[in-house]
């Protein structure tokens, strides 16, 4: 009777039951990523339970099978904590036939994940995974063998236990929509950076190894992997994002048989930005590695290569938030400009499908790029859009936004452009010459009106004969216009004596026209 009570009651665990099981079991809450499934057991059999991801962040993550991490208490709230989370021994201290081993040991300790929300718990553990950490980048650094697959495997699941995490959304306000400056505004910074910042050392290590066998890591740096990394690039850390532009560089130098991949999955997350949330934190810095991939590609161009320009560089200009990224994406758009001159005529086009109506400070932004992109413009190319490109500059001279209309004239400051414009005088005055001749008379900005005369000079004394056409035609249809205006204001006057006199008599005043159609 006795026996069966006692039998019922909890044993404390043993050490000796540790060292016989030799794993052990750590609860924690994962990284709420597919792959976390993949790295559930490692390779000596010890499990990985996790709770439903209803249940709050715990304390200690993933432990896969450290034998320093001991004695774990479930609390009724679903947190997990380690009773015992000791630093193992330095690589110095262990033979060399024993470093492999340790090295796979301290990347399981580094498998634990902390809570960095409150500052005053776990420091002593948190330490010493940092003082690990560091180790581990070091061993990485100074390695002098090729990894094996059981170590790329290990560092896969520490890398993606502590990195890949789903990002708490914060609320944006109506200034991030809009694109206005927000250098001014202080970035978010993730608590656990202590911790993550060597993580991403570590794999930016690892990768740029001349000891990592690219062949045998795209085991484990796979089209998941570099999906979650992707994701990775909406933090709002700028520290973060800067480690992951140079780590996605990296892997995608190294492994040749991911680069269609990544530039599909980079253009996935561009049109999920331009079409749906006009929201993400990482375009600039996909935009610098872009430009850089884009500086490589070989002559001539894929189609491949063109349609990504066409269908998802040019479209984000659409954006409000262009500010945020313009100079990386007109770098991008500059490259393939050089690369294949034909293609001005393409992004010219574009740039004017989506030219800014009321968005004044975009409209300085699409000028500027518009003169880099005509500095590399061939004559034969420049011909093919000067009609359509110029009537778009022509609004933009009458602009009563003074910075718009002053950037447009700086146009004629670039000699590449002017030597264009020279060439084609006689089909561009016609069409930009209404447009000057008001700056000229009544724009309100001094610095507008003293450029615009300047342009009215080079003109006048390039071609004094086709001036004096564009003044004349220029006085003519005024003269027109005003005839126009004045038999409508006096259609105006006419109707409304007539209405008048109706209304003094009180007859109705019928409108003659056609009836519109009745509605069955």
């Amino acid at each position: 009777m006795f026996k069966q009570i006692l039998s019922k009651l909890p044993r404390k665990s043993s050490k000796n039951s540790e060292s016989r099981d030799g794993s052990h079991t750590m609860y924690s809450n994962p990284p709420n990523t597919s792959r976390s499934s993949d790295f559930g057991t490692s390779k000596s059999g010890n499990l990985v339970t996790s709770f439903p991801a209803g249940n709050p962040v715990s304390d200690v993550g993933k432990s896969y099978g450290n034998k320093n991490v001991r004695g774990a208490n479930l609390k009724p709230n679903g947190f997990v904590l380690s009773s015992s989370y000791e630093a193992l021994p330095g690589f110095r201290d262990v033979p060399n036939s024993e470093k492999q081993s340790l090295f796979i040991k301290k990347l399981n300790l580094c498998c634990v994940v902390f809570d960095f929300t409150d500052p005053t718990k776990h420091l002593k553990e948190k330490e010493i995974k940092r003082q690990t950490l560091l180790e581990l980048v070091d061993y990485v650094t100074s390695a002098n063998g090729k990894f094996t697959e059981t170590v790329m495997q290990e560092i896969a699941k520490m890398v993606s236990t502590n990195l890949f995490r789903s990002f708490t959304p914060q609320p944006r306000e109506n200034k991030l929509v809009e694109g206005f400056d927000l250098e001014e505004d202080e970035p978010s910074m993730d608590p656990a950076w202590p911790h993550l910042q060597l993580v991403y050392e570590f794999l930016l290590r690892f990768v740029a190894s001349p000891e990592t066998d690219a062949k045998l890591a795209k085991r484990y740096v796979d089209h998941s992997f570099i999906l979650k990394l992707l994701d990775l690039f909406d933090s709002e850390d700028p520290r973060e994002r800067e480690y992951l532009k140079t780590i996605l560089h990296r892997v995608y130098g190294k492994f040749m048989v991911h680069r269609p991949f990544i530039r599909k999955a980079i253009n996935n997350i561009f049109y999920r930005f331009i079409f749906e949330t006009e929201k993400h934190n990482g375009i600039s810095e996909l935009l610098e590695i872009l430009g850089s991939i884009i500086n490589g590609f070989a002559l001539p161009l894929k189609e491949e290569h063109k349609l990504f320009l066409v269908r998802a560089l040019i479209p984000l200009h659409k954006p409000k938030c262009l500010a945020m990224y313009h100079q990386q994406l007109s770098y991008s758009i500059i490259q393939f400009v050089e690369k294949d001159c034909k293609l001005a005529d393409t992004v010219i086009r574009g740039l004017l499908k989506y030219w800014p109506i009321t968005n004044s400070s975009k409209e300085v932004l699409f000028l500027s790029e518009l003169e880099e992109v005509l500095e590399a413009t061939q004559p034969s190319e420049f011909q093919r859009c000067m009609v359509p490109l110029f009537r778009q500059i022509a609004h933009c001279l009458n602009s009563s936004h003074f910075q718009v209309a002053e950037r447009a004239l700086f146009l004629w400051n670039n000699d590449h452009i002017e030597n264009l414009i020279r060439q084609n005088r006689k089909v561009i005055l016609p069409i930009i010459f209404p447009a000057l001749e008001k700056n000229a008379r009544n724009h309100w900005n001094q610095a507008v009106h003293s450029l615009t005369l300047n342009v009215h000079k080079i003109f006048q004394d390039l071609d004094p004969e086709l001036y004096k056409e564009c003044l004349l035609q220029f006085e003519e249809d005024e003269s027109k216009e005003e005839e126009v205006k004045a038999r409508r204001n006096a259609t105006w006057r006419r109707l409304e004596e007539i209405a008048a006199k109706k209304a003094a008599s009180n007859e109705p005043v019928l409108v003659f026209g056609k009836a519109p159609p009745r509605s069955s």
